[in-house]
């Protein structure tokens, strides 16, 4: 049944936490969190894009969740008639209600003229997207999806085939290799690159400049959904409450900035002590836990092209690194990675990161 008012949405944003419960892995976001992704007057996803949910029921009782998602700025962007789903949960692991689910989705898309399904994307691919086929033993970190590993089952019987995996790397070395950090300063002394934190005094100033780099950074990767200005700066209104100003990075060159790249602590690993996912009190168990954390996801690192493989990114994720060690942070995730972006991958690898977990985004022909 489609989720047509605010009583029915909350019952699909209230799933995942019965769905859930028990599974020592899985992180609950704060429901306010869950909200504002799916209000159409809070999040500027909505000013190119339309969301429908659906419920699934069995004897009265809500038994699995999905949304069908049209999203004009990919068809824009690639010139094609791909629609998405996302938000996919479902109880027991059950293929008759998995069928259902996406057999409802598929008709709401194929009714606005969309060829192909893909997905899961919640809600997009700027978001947190694809599903976990590898890594299910250890948690996900800060805006990375979890789900059991029946659902690849579920999918897979369903029709669905592989699009694209999506790489989690980790590291818990101590930094980038000594070889890597001296040729990279000797590259950026030559070259006159300079790196700096983040000024969170000029936080409105650092944004506009991350505006201006962010889609000429992305724009060939396969998927990618240009942010509009009003996404940029939600966003980073969401992020600033978590921002550590030293994770931050920005390279240089004559007064112009090459690249950036972005840390952010792994709130997660509080969040999993608020098992409710409601604001009050859970607030001050997360308060109390995100006092003394020790993990970080390194979310976003680029370099404009004509500054690519001249090492600025080792630099970069060296003073991520270093500042972070010095404030505590000893484990990192870095991605997610294209599985065929062998530049990004051979990158993290010489950096120290080893792959640890896969996403799987699937496309399925309506």
């Amino acid at each position: 049944m489609p989720v047509s008012n605010g009583r029915d949405l909350e019952r699909f944003i209230a799933f995942p936490y019965d769905r859930y419960r028990g599974d020592p892995l899985w992180v609950p976001q704060l429901r306010m969190d869950v909200r504002t992704i799916l209000s159409p007057k809070k999040n500027p996803f909505f000013e190119h894009a339309e969301v429908q949910c659906f419920l699934a029921r069995q004897d009265g009782k809500v038994v699995g969740r999905i949304a069908a998602i049209k999203n004009d700025a990919h068809n824009k962007e690639h010139h094609d008639r791909v629609g998405f789903y996302g938000f996919f949960e479902c109880a027991d692991q059950d293929q008759t209600v998995a069928n259902a689910l996406f057999d409802r989705a598929a008709v709401w898309l194929k009714q606005r003229g969309f060829d192909t399904m893909r997905g899961p994307m919640n809600p997009s691919i700027n978001d947190d997207c694809g599903l976990l086929v590898n890594g299910f033993d250890t948690p996900p970190v800060l805006m990375m999806p979890h789900n059991p590993e029946g659902y690849v089952t579920l999918h897979e019987h369903y029709g669905f085939k592989k699009a694209k995996d999506l790489i989690a790397f980790q590291s818990t070395n101590h930094g980038v290799p000594e070889r890597l950090t001296r040729a990279a300063k000797v590259l950026a002394d030559r070259k006159g690159i300079t790196l700096r934190s983040l000024d969170m005094k000029r936080f409105d100033h650092e944004v506009e400049l991350i505006k201006q780099l962010y889609n000429d950074v992305w724009e060939k990767n396969w998927g990618f959904i240009p942010l509009t200005d009003k996404e940029i700066e939600h966003l980073a209104k969401q992020l600033k409450p978590v921002v550590v100003p030293d994770l931050v990075v920005f390279a240089e060159r004559e007064g112009k900035v090459i690249g950036f790249g972005v840390a952010l602590p792994d709130l997660n690993v509080a969040l999993k002590k608020n098992p409710s996912g409601r604001l009050f009190p859970g607030i001050l168990r997360i308060l109390w836990n995100a006092r003394h954390l020790t993990r970080l996801r390194v979310l976003l690192l680029g370099v404009l092209k004509e500054y690519r493989q001249t090492g600025v990114d080792a630099l970069m994720y060296h003073h991520i690194w270093e500042r972070g060690t010095a404030k505590g942070y000893h484990w990192a995730e870095a991605g997610w990675i294209l599985e065929d972006n062998a530049a990004m991958v051979n990158a993290s690898t010489r950096l120290g990161f080893v792959p640890y977990k896969t996403y799987r985004v699937y496309d399925k022909p309506l």
